[in-house]
């Protein structure tokens, strides 16, 4: 007789169901875990045993042969302890079959049969809806799988408590779904002083998911303008909360059961590796630019940043998706994010100031902002430079309008581009659009058609550069309340995107 039960392995956001089978024949005895297993799964045995022990349940002097099918799929991860000892004890006749064929489990056991949480428990409850079937897993990571409402999760104390369940002695409650947390307030736009032109070039880039890089002398409030970013972008959408709550399930992310619905702000350091950033290592986890799905990368000193970084970001920025490629795994992940960088104009940061810069200006600008290559610069809609605070601007009292009018008006731009959007599978914002569609949507009136279609001429525009200067106008007129694509927006997002120093 095989015993079964199920549980799942991640492949990416991904939870693919395993087959846990169980065996105990006659033959010498031992205790094999077969299909692919990686250390923490073989291991598994060592724990299960243990736990068995202390319920007062001893294995027979028998062979036992545990397999997990599909056996070609690798294994990873301590969250198979809790099914490999159910399809045991179901071998062992302590619990009943038919009603643990019907579950998928996971949950890592401690010596003395206490489930610990796992990570991936929203993605493993995505998986048992699909399949129609109960999830158990540890109480702690019940509260984050139960916010899948389709699928019935049982949070378990112990491996005993899974026992008693299943046998009718004392029924496990269902779990219920975490508290939704609003997160932590974003520091207001108003306490910016100055640097209004920055501001609006936010507000745009923020209505419109718009990449944006910021290029001025040191203190004159790049990184302060990327931080009050948050404070301006509208809550996720209950979707755009599901997606980004599944990648931070499978790193551990999720404060106990917990979905936080403000969009995730990621500010990774200059000396980040290229698997830190894009995702990789032994298990092919997601990095920051998956993390920051639905939300804002922030990149501050980008020319500091290694090249080899810098360049693997341009893919993931036009698709919005990355595969993690390595010898046993390919794994995508989704990484729609908003990307906005912070450089100085040169090494010394006072490339403008004759009094200030170092004796090797301008060839020290040139081959400072020359670390972003042009393919990747062509790929930020918005260009801007940031120029000193005047003095009279830091003692105002007030830094102008407040964060919260701001993303006012950027959730009624959201809101008009959602209706716009409704129905069309891969477009939220207008960032997303392109071919005939951006050409449907965002062609501007004679008079803009004409002044883009000069410009375009004298400057040199890219095709990636031309269709980028069409999303931002759209934005902009959507931020106006216009139908129709007109001459001032193009020429503001003409202005936004050929910006001295920074332009191109």
């Amino acid at each position: 007789m095989v015993a079964k039960t199920y549980t799942v392995a991640f492949e990416g956001v991904r939870a693919r169901l395993v087959e846990v089978q169980c065996a105990i024949t006659a033959g010498l005895p031992a205790f094999s875990v077969v299909g692919l297993p990686d250390k923490a799964v073989s291991e598994a045995r060592d724990r299960v045993r243990s736990a068995l022990s202390t319920m007062s349940v001893a294995l027979p002097s028998k062979r036992i042969t545990v397999n997990l099918s599909p056996a070609d799929l690798p294994k990873e991860g301590s969250h198979f302890d809790l099914p490999i000892a159910m399809a045991l004890l179901s071998a062992l006749e302590i619990l009943p079959g038919e009603a643990v064929e019907a579950v998928v489990a996971l949950g890592e056991l401690s010596l003395d049969g206490t489930l610990v949480p796992v990570v991936g428990a929203l993605p493993a409850a995505m998986a048992a809806a699909e399949d129609d079937r109960q999830l158990i897993c540890p109480a702690a990571s019940g509260a984050e799988a139960a916010w899948v409402g389709a699928a019935q999760v049982l949070g378990a104390g112990t491996l005993s408590d899974v026992v008693r369940h299943f046998t009718g002695q004392a029924p496990i409650d269902v779990a219920r779904p975490g508290e939704a947390l609003a997160g932590a307030p974003a520091p207001d736009l108003c306490d910016v002083k100055g640097q209004e032109r920055a501001k609006r070039a936010l507000e745009i880039a923020a209505a419109g998911r718009h990449h944006v890089i910021f290029v001025g002398t040191p203190g004159s409030g790049k990184s302060m303008l990327a931080k009050r970013l948050p404070g301006i972008l509208p809550p996720l959408t209950p979707v755009e909360a599901l997606e980004t709550s599944m990648i931070q399930s499978l790193c551990g992310l999720l404060d106990e059961g917990g979905i936080s619905r403000a969009r995730p702000y990621r500010d990774p350091h200059h000396t980040a590796t290229p698997a830190a950033i894009i995702g990789g290592g032994r298990r092919a986890r997601p990095g920051e630019i998956s993390l920051a799905h639905n939300g804002v990368l922030f990149l501050d000193e980008l020319p500091e940043f290694p090249r080899s970084v810098l360049e693997t970001l341009r893919q993931p920025i036009e698709t919005g998706e990355v595969m993690v490629a390595r010898a046993n795994a390919h794994v995508t992940y989704p990484c729609r994010f908003m990307l906005v960088a912070a450089a100085n104009p040169c090494r010394c940061g006072y490339l403008p100031d004759a009094a200030r810069a170092c004796a090797r200006v301008p060839i020290c600008g040139e081959e400072y902002l020359g670390k972003i290559s042009g393919p990747l610069m062509d790929r930020f809609d918005l260009r801007i430079e940031v120029p000193p605070v005047d003095f009279t601007d830091l003692t105002m009292a007030s830094g102008g309008e407040g964060s919260p009018v701001v993303a006012a008006r950027v959730a009624a731009a959201r809101q008009v581009q959602a209706a716009r959007f409704e129905g069309m599978a891969g477009l939220r914002q207008n960032a997303d659009m392109s071919g005939d569609l951006l050409a449907e949507l965002a062609t501007p009136d004679a008079e803009g058609q004409e002044l883009l279609r000069r410009m375009a001429e004298r400057v040199g525009l890219s095709a990636r550069g031309y269709h980028r200067v069409l999303r931002v106008a759209r934005t902009i007129a959507d931020l106006d309340g216009s139908a129709a694509v007109r001459r001032p927006h193009v020429a503001e997002a003409l202005g936004l995107r050929l910006t001295g120093a920074v332009g191109g």
